[in-house]
């Protein structure tokens, strides 16, 4: 059997090993910080059943749905428009860079400040985390498509919203899906850090809250749960990526 014929075979067999160094993990610290493997499933599919985990677990998805909106929308329109207006982008991709270098966390209390305790600082702290990385990726594929491709669009006098949606989307659209990729991953942790300080539900919260209470099986719980949404999703969008390269290349 070739990994062509079963491209779900590398996926299982990463599975097993990540099972295999988790068991040992476990017998090397014990049960003061960690659970066995068969534990933590045997937890989780009791916990995920409970009306507290869903009442929270609704709450993390509307706060992180609304920051991946704001995330893509507004990373997308600030990269198209810094890749295109070159003035633009030769001074503003240096701050949007530096920007994105600065550890996210140290700047929560000045979105408390400005969005207060609600769920809109929460969304907005999730948020920044995926414009910027959506931004920088997209001005770069912008940057680097041929300009005779916007010769011909302002030739056949096509209009900047035209230009964007027929020809600069489709000739960029693999780089910029990779860029979603990573904004996806980081929205998704800024929503849970949101979470974790300042908040009294979601995800985050409970996390921090075991943390606070050494509750190792919902730590555990909690850990595979986030751990199993992020890699189906990291999964589904790499695949989807790929089968645009291969229609595009």
């Amino acid at each position: 059997m070739t990994l062509a014929k079963n491209p779900a075979l590398p996926y299982a067999v990463l599975l097993l090993l990540l099972l295999a160094f988790w068991q040992c993990l476990y017998w090397s610290i014990g049960d003061f910080a960690l659970r066995t493997p068969l534990q933590t499933f045997e937890f989780t599919a009791n916990y995920i059943t409970t009306e507290y985990f869903w009442k929270h677990f609704v709450a993390s998805v509307q706060t992180f749905g609304s920051a991946l909106f704001f995330a893509v929308t507004i990373g997308l329109a600030l990269g198209f428009w810094l890749g295109l207006h070159r003035l633009s982008g030769e001074v503003l991709t240096p701050i949007l860079v530096s920007v994105a270098s600065v550890p996210k966390i140290t700047l929560y209390p000045i979105f408390l400040l400005v969005f207060g305790l609600g769920m809109s600082a929460k969304v907005a702290f999730g948020a920044i985390h995926g414009i910027t990385v959506i931004a920088i990726v997209t001005i770069g594929a912008v940057s680097n498509i041929r300009p005779v491709f916007l010769k011909v669009g302002k030739t056949l006098k096509l209009s900047n919203i035209e230009i964007v949606r027929t020809i600069l989307l489709p000739a960029a659209l693999p780089e910029i899906f990779s860029g979603l990729r990573i904004g996806f991953s980081l929205t998704l942790i800024g929503t849970l850090l949101g979470e974790m300080f300042a908040a009294k539900e979601g995800l985050g919260f409970i996390l921090m809250s075991s943390i606070g209470l050494h509750d190792v099986d919902v730590m555990m719980a909690l850990t595979l749960i986030l751990v199993a949404i992020a890699a189906a999703f990291s999964i589904a969008l790499l695949q989807i990526d790929r089968t645009l390269r291969s229609r595009l290349g």
